[in-house]
């Protein structure tokens, strides 16, 4: 008997999986904000020598990211049926 491809289950259709990998990331990222305490910087701007100042920069450039995608996809989005002709 063949299985269908839509009724196979995935690794990540477990919630218990999904949450793993949100820890993993919470940890790895409280890590690395945690050693930029212990290693000498050598920035070229006065902004860079604030603790936590890449964690900020990046966080904030991905939101900027999604929200631009957002207004851009207002612009670019056609109807369903665009390319059937």
């Amino acid at each position: 008997m063949s299985k269908n491809s839509n009724d196979a289950s995935h690794w990540l259709d477990d919630k218990r999986n999904v949450k793993k990998i949100v820890w993993a990331l919470v940890i790895v990222c409280s890590g690395l904000l945690i050693a930029e305490g212990f290693y000498d910087k050598h920035p070229h701007f006065a902004i860079e020598y604030v603790y936590g100042f890449y964690a900020i920069y990046g966080f904030v450039m991905c939101v900027g990211l999604v929200l631009v995608a957002k207004w851009i996809r207002k612009i670019l989005m056609r109807s369903e049926d665009y390319y059937d002709g």
